[in-house]
């Protein structure tokens, strides 16, 4: 606008200086008006937010906009060019060139525009010169038509290279899909569409399962294939309508199209994921490489009320990882009860950072029972009371303590408090023949981890009450450097302190890992045990497991011991140690006191 309202003031002046005053004004008040709509559709749209529709309606009227701005100077070209006497035809074609160099320079994104616009400037001129009957004028002609396919040969160049680099910076390099990029903001012009004409999509976050093996095993050129492979077989399986883009790394997202019943939306998703996941596990050959992989995925529904692309992401991304948590090759959907266990764990960690220095946890102590229904020993169990959130299940915050590596201060904290207590009972003539702490296997493997025991049990504990010691690690412990763990291990068994292998036979069991790690004693699962009276299967686990014991000789604790039949079934099999409710549940320091002297 600013290219016309201004030089078209000089019209208006040599048309006043020759005869053509009024034409010029009446062109002159066309360009203000035009340019007054022209700031009416700037001011109109909101072009950075807008989605589908309001963009095809701002493309329809600056595309309108365009042609009759550059028709009006096509308009002055032919006021002017007939009135050679005062050789303001020089003007005028000096205009319509003009004219078609801005119209390259400016219009050169989009054909529909630039090569009619082109067109319609510069074939009056052709003609004009073509019409002068001299031989310079078909010289110039020509010249003419020269210059009209040089300006659309640079239109058309900056278009392709426009075209190019935007295809760079949507697409992924590797597999060609879109990227991270172009991901967001179209997904944020589907919220916006969502929120004009509601509606409802989805998304599906997808991550390969143990894809970094691929990449350490076979080298990252396979698993660069391997990728490419993946990609192909997702787009192959893209309904019409849905986009699909690479994330980063071994992830992709697709992005469903927009229905108008929520219920089909939430059906094409999960059928969707379901065959992408039996996809995906077809065997893979690259390389003579035969390739079998699983992936986790997560989705989120997205609908009209919200307007943030990255939530729905993150959504997604907390479905996926609930998938890989539940074993992985599986689809988990983003709902309200996902939505309220995340809040719920993002208060829990939250409030945990200010847990210890509130004092707010506290241990309580199980009594382990002999065959003769004494008391033998003790588990000591953390327990957390927050004046928010009331009593918090160790199965809760647990899991979010070792995410966070809470866990570490969190962990020293119960071997100080458990150690001090141990000491006390030694002098108050409380006499244990063990006693158990749970130790988290992030905790076990950190680095201070031995330095720490070294330090506490020098301040609390001598030869004899070191002895009673034993270390509860879980059968996740085998998932680690085996090497390292057993060299952790026979440090503290420099110290006496014995170890259990907690849950047996709920994951990693193996008779090779009893023979290879130090393990003094095995607990039979709770889940094993409270299901003695019914289940078969169950007796039978737990017969097999008393006669490996008796085999590889660690002694046996049955958990979970809650009826007195299943203190008979456990008694006549030869299990030598018991806990659970039927005996005591875990009970404060003072109540273990009185329990034991009771006794």
């Amino acid at each position: 606008m600013a290219l016309s309202i201004l030089p078209g003031l000089g019209y208006i002046f040599l048309g006043w200086m020759h005869d053509v005053l009024w034409p010029a004004l009446f062109w002159y008040l066309l360009i203000l008006l035009l340019s007054g709509w022209g700031y009416g559709i700037y001011r109109e749209f909101d072009l950075p937010n807008m989605s589908g529709p309001s963009l095809d309606r701002w493309y329809r009227k600056i595309s309108s906009f365009f042609y009759l701005f550059f028709l009006l100077w096509l308009t002055i070209f032919l006021i002017y060019i007939w009135i050679d006497a005062h050789q303001l035809h020089y003007i005028a074609i000096f205009t319509e060139i003009g004219a078609s160099v801005v119209a390259a320079a400016i219009l050169y994104p989009d054909r529909l525009l630039y090569l009619p616009t082109l067109l319609i400037l510069m074939t009056p001129l052709v003609i004009y010169f073509s019409m002068l009957g001299e031989w310079y004028g078909y010289v110039l002609s020509a010249f003419s038509a020269t210059l009209t396919w040089v300006l659309f040969y640079t239109a058309s160049s900056s278009q392709a290279l426009l075209l190019k680099s935007h295809h760079q910076a949507s697409h992924d390099q590797l597999t060609g899909l879109y990227n991270h990029y172009f991901l967001i903001n179209y997904m944020q012009q589907q919220m916006n569409s969502l929120r004009e004409v509601g509606g409802h999509s989805y998304l599906l976050l997808i991550d390969l399962d143990h894809f970094k093996t691929v990449n350490d095993s076979l080298g990252h050129d396979v698993g660069d294939q391997l990728l490419e492979e993946v990609s192909a077989r997702l787009n192959g399986q893209l309904p019409q309508g849905d986009v699909i883009a690479r994330l980063g790394g071994d992830e992709f997202i697709i992005i469903g199209e927009v229905s108008h019943d929520e219920l089909q939306s939430r059906q094409r998703a999960i059928g969707l994921a379901e065959r992408l996941l039996a996809t995906l596990k077809e065997t893979y050959v690259i390389n003579e490489h035969h390739i079998y992989i699983s992936a986790s995925i997560g989705i989120s529904l997205t609908t009209s009320k919200e307007n943030d692309a990255n939530r729905f992401i993150r959504e997604a991304d907390i479905a996926m990882y609930e998938a890989k948590a539940g074993g992985r090759d599986g689809v988990i959907l983003f709902d309200e009860e996902l939505s309220h266990r995340v809040e719920s764990n993002l208060e829990i960690e939250r409030l945990l950072h200010f847990a210890l220095e509130k004092s707010e946890f506290d241990l309580h102590y199980q009594p382990q029972i002999d065959r003769a229904q004494k008391i033998i020993g003790a588990e000591c169990l953390v327990r957390w009371n927050n004046e928010k959130l009331g009593f918090v299940s160790p199965a809760e915050f647990i899991p979010i303590a070792e995410q966070t590596g809470l866990i570490i201060e969190l962990g020293n904290f119960i071997l100080e408090r458990a150690f001090k207590t141990l000491n006390e009972w030694q002098q108050q003539g409380i006499e244990l023949k063990q006693f158990s702490i749970n130790i988290s296997m992030r905790q076990f493997i950190h680095h201070s981890f031995i330095e720490t025991v070294h330090h506490l049990s020098e301040q609390y504990l001598n030869d004899e009450l070191r002895k009673k010691l034993i270390f509860e690690v879980t059968e996740s412990v085998v998932a680690e450097d085996l090497g390292r763990i057993v060299g952790i291990m026979r440090q503290l068994q420099a110290l006496d302190i014995r170890f259990s292998m907690d849950d047996f036979g709920t994951g990693y069991s193996s008779l090779s890992y009893l023979k290879q790690l130090p393990i003094d004693e095995i607990k039979i699962d709770r889940s094993f045990v409270c299901e003695l009276d019914t289940d078969k299967g169950d007796q039978a686990m737990i017969v097999t497991i008393l006669n490996i014991a008796e085999i590889f000789g660690p002694d046996v604790v049955a958990e979970g011991v809650e009826t007195a039949a299943q203190f008979d079934f456990l008694l006549k099999h030869n299990c030598e140690i018991f806990q659970g409710y039927y005996f005591s549940r875990p009970l404060p320091k003072g109540e273990f006191e009185q329990f034991y002297r009771q006794q």
